[in-house]
């Protein structure tokens, strides 16, 4: 039996289905491999649409910077070209104005380009770190200045000064009609301040001072002058008070105009006070009746009445000073007083060359006078045949005149 089962079991057992489950006769190593080779495929693909991309990218980027870079070169071109201003011109600058709000005005004027897309003139000014350094004030511009250049001008140019000269002894009416009337100032006209607390000078000032600021200016200087002036007199001036050392140098200053001789018209005065002697000067006449507005134009020399006429300014009626200044004395004027010649002279009167005649004694006084008289009648005399002269030739003429008109 045993043999039996054994050839059952080997032999015809041969010929009997297996239970084992069907296997392919395609080797796995061949699949293993075609599965890599697919994901391989897959590998190289995405890594060339990486690389594609990439690509794409750096081609942009290149792109992008050849054109940023030409338009910083285009705009550097135009930053630095020549401008479009045809002729000489300013351009007023607000306080607390910025770059961006003024480049409408400046396209306007002619002096830049309108600005594109670029705003080549913004760009450029703040390439320079000048963003922040625009000055206010009125400046001048001259024709082609290119755009760095007007951005310099800008922040680094002087403004445009004007100036206004108050010559000394002017009153203070007479600076606030000129502070008034002047067209660059701005603001309300200030009250007129008092006599003799102005400086009379030449003052510098940009578009869009105000008036009261050149008043300002001129008050303190004054002031700085005086104290430097009165630290400086002599220390035996029959003067009280800086206040009066101005108004004996208003004085002064309206009796000459010849700068050599204010030290020595400030001796007579300071000799007349020293002796209680009037100080008998026709200016304090003259402001005492028509006061800072001056005498009219058409009216000569002073009346008897005028001389007798009682005011407090009339200084052949009071003793010593009068109350105020009678104009605003300038600078060399204050010294005098405060450093007068040193004189025996009470005296002077005009001597017909712009000059004066000084004497110590009256009776030189007098002859002095007849030889101003002479002097005064003889100018009159040539002042009258001068006239006779221009009468007589236009008469003449009107009779050529009237002559031609009847040949014809």
């Amino acid at each position: 039996m045993s043999d039996q089962n054994s050839n059952n079991e080997y032999g015809r057992g041969s010929h009997q289905p297996r239970s084992e489950p069907f296997q392919s006769e395609v080797p796995k190593d061949f699949l293993q491999i075609e599965e890599d080779g697919r994901k391989n495929r897959r590998s190289r693909s995405a890594r060339g649409m990486m690389v594609r991309f990439f690509n794409f990218l750096l081609t942009v980027a290149i792109v992008g910077a050849v054109v940023f870079a030409g338009m910083v070169w285009h705009g550097k071109n135009q930053f630095e070209a020549k401008g479009p201003l045809q002729a000489a011109t300013t351009f007023e600058v607000p306080k607390g104005a910025s770059f961006r709000s003024i480049i409408p005005g400046l396209e306007k004027a002619g002096i830049i380009e309108e600005q594109g897309v670029l705003r080549v003139f913004m760009r450029g000014v703040q390439a320079a770190g000048k963003g922040d350094k625009l000055k206010a004030g009125e400046f001048g511009f001259t024709s082609g200045m290119s755009m760095r250049e007007v951005m310099l001008q800008l922040t680094e140019g002087r403004s445009i000064e004007y100036s206004l000269t108050f010559p000394e002894g002017w009153t203070s009416y007479r600076i606030m009609e000129r502070i008034g009337a002047d067209t660059t100032l701005v603001g309300d006209i200030p009250e007129i301040p008092a006599e003799g607390s102005m400086l009379p000078s030449t003052f510098s000032f940009p578009r869009g001072t105000t008036r009261q600021q050149v008043v300002d200016r001129l008050k303190a200087a004054q002031a700085k002058a005086l104290a430097e002036v009165w630290a400086n007199r002599v220390p035996d001036l029959p003067l009280k008070s800086p206040e009066e050392l101005v108004i004996l140098a208003s004085i002064v200053e309206k009796e000459t105009g010849i700068g050599s001789e204010r030290a020595h018209v400030a001796s007579v005065f300071v000799n007349r006070l020293r002796k209680g002697m009037r100080l008998e000067t026709d200016p304090t006449i003259i402001y005492g009746i028509w006061g800072g507005q001056g005498k009219p134009k058409d009216r000569g020399g002073l009346r008897k009445s005028e001389l007798a006429r009682k005011t407090p300014f009339n200084t052949y009626q009071i003793k010593g000073l009068p109350p105020t200044p009678i104009a605003n004395p300038g600078i060399e004027s204050m010294k005098a007083v405060a450093n007068p010649l040193v004189t025996d002279d009470l005296f002077f009167v005009a001597d017909g060359t712009g000059g004066h005649a000084f004497a110590k004694t009256l009776k030189e006084h007098n002859a002095n006078v007849v030889k101003w008289r002479a002097v005064e009648a003889e100018r009159k005399k040539q002042v009258e045949e001068a006239e006779r002269k221009k009468q007589l030739e236009e008469a003449a003429k009107q009779g050529e005149s009237t002559t031609e008109g009847n040949g014809n």
